[in-house]
């Protein structure tokens, strides 16, 4: 996920004159276990592009089915956002940390349960309880990093931390390559014969399995964590509270909906959101489906996808010292309704290097909306950017409607139809957007 973090304040101030240091002085343990944290959200959020396909199979799903992998996934943001950010107004971040881990596991760890049963709705159950501990994780995290030091560097020190995520987002793709996909794809006829021998549901089952080694393997890992980061003594000067938290909950709520800039950034953000994961969630059967890659060839492709967004990250980063980031985002919005068209026009290689070059131009739009959307919002920047966080929903509404399409034409190219609308939508915000100062932008990867 993309974070735009407003500068805090904290106590950390340097009183000699010199330079203030980037990393918390006494407090390196508690800020590496926190760092540690974006590496694992992002191999679990692209862990599930894999799933996407592999379910798919093993489920025997239809597109629009197999897309529900998202929506599991990115409801829990939504339903997760605002209460993590009022449970760490109350009880700090080291709860909400704990909190999001003890969710994750079990999201994880529910996993071997439901394969053994074999239910594809326990399999969107686990994947749930995984958004939502993602989303606490998220919500923790950023600010925890970003408090936790002189806050002239929180810019800096944050970015450290979120250089840990495109790694684990490449990880996790890889993983799931080489240890969820068998690399076994049965022709119709080899289906039928297994069918007739009464050995078809195994082999589907033995496909389903697959997955638990790598999420148990997850869990195990996570409540590791959880463990060392419960025994670690976090800093206790943080800044925690802010003065929004004397108002009542829903009339800041109705007051912040109101507010114009905001109002317009969730809904793009919910677009934008929408047209990422619709993307990489349809790559590998859209590479399948034009191409005779197979699935392990398909997901190497879409760690390029991942690969370009890295890139773009660091390079329009750059460029925005010259160019305003809203102005860029819209451009770049409209660089990806051609790129997507010619996806659509010209399925094959061809569509799929055009879809994998949107990865390129997607990379700065989150933070950037996200920015621009809390901009002005003084004592309520902390609600208003749980709101935008919110919108992450749209990932898991839009991938399904790229799928209701592709199941009704039998096109996963036309089902991107969605992705140009959401795109249309983003480059509409962008180049309206008019900011009246500088906007700081963390960019960090889903």
């Amino acid at each position: 996920m993309n974070i735009a973090v407003d500068t805090p304040t904290t106590v950390e101030r340097p009183s000699n004159g010199k330079q203030p240091g980037l990393f918390p002085a006494g407090h390196m343990l508690p800020f590496m276990l926190v760092t540690v944290l974006f590496f694992i959200w992002g191999m679990s959020n692209n862990l599930t592009d894999i799933l996407v396909q592999q379910f798919k199979k093993s489920f025997e799903l239809s597109p629009l089915q197999a897309q529900l992998v998202q929506t599991a996934v990115f409801f829990g943001y939504f339903c997760m956002a605002l209460p993590a950010a009022l449970g760490m107004r109350r009880w700090g971040y080291k709860a909400g940390i704990l909190a999001g881990l003890c969710l994750f596991g079990t999201g994880t760890l529910m996993f071997w349960p439901a394969a053994v049963i074999g239910r594809y709705w326990l399999m969107l159950t686990a994947l749930f309880v995984v958004g939502c501990g993602s989303a606490t994780l998220e919500t923790a995290a950023n600010p925890f990093i970003a408090q936790t030091g002189a806050p002239e560097t929180s810019e800096q020190r944050l970015n450290f931390s979120q250089a840990f995520n495109p790694p684990g987002t490449i990880t996790g793709v890889l993983i799931g390559t080489f240890f969820i996909f068998s690399g076994v794809e049965l022709s119709a006829a080899r289906v039928m014969q297994m069918k007739t021998a009464g050995t078809y549901a195994a082999y589907l089952h033995g496909e389903i399995m697959r997955v638990v080694p790598t999420y148990v393997t997850l869990g195990c890992i996570v409540f590791l964590l959880a463990l060392l980061i419960g025994l670690t003594k976090f800093p206790a000067n943080v800044r925690e509270r802010d003065a929004s938290e004397e108002h009542g909950l829903l009339s800041q709520l109705a007051s912040l909906l109101r507010t114009p800039g905001l109002r317009a950034a969730i809904i793009a953000q919910f677009c934008y959101c929408g047209a990422q994961v619709s993307t990489w969630s349809a790559f590998i059967p859209y590479v399948k489906q034009y191409t005779s890659a197979s699935e392990r060839t398909a997901a190497l492709f879409l760690t390029g996808n991942l690969i370009a967004f890295a890139a773009g990250r660091i390079i329009s980063t750059g460029l925005m010292r010259w160019f305003a980031p809203s102005k860029m985002m819209g451009v770049y919005a409209l660089i990806n309704i051609g790129l997507i068209a010619a996806g659509i026009l010209h399925p094959g290689r061809i569509g799929a290097g055009a879809l994998l070059l949107t990865s390129f131009f997607m990379s700065v739009m989150f933070p950037t909306i996200f920015a621009l959307g809390v901009k002005g919002l003084g004592a309520r920047t902390k609600l208003g950017g749980s709101m935008i966080v919110m919108s992450v929903v749209g990932a898991g509404i839009v991938p399904p409607l790229l799928g209701l399409i592709a199941k009704h034409f039998g096109s996963y190219a036309l089902g991107y139809v969605v992705v140009i609308a959401c795109y249309v939508v983003v480059a509409a915000y962008g180049l309206r957007a008019h900011p009246t100062h500088s906007v700081h932008t963390v960019p960090v990867m889903p």
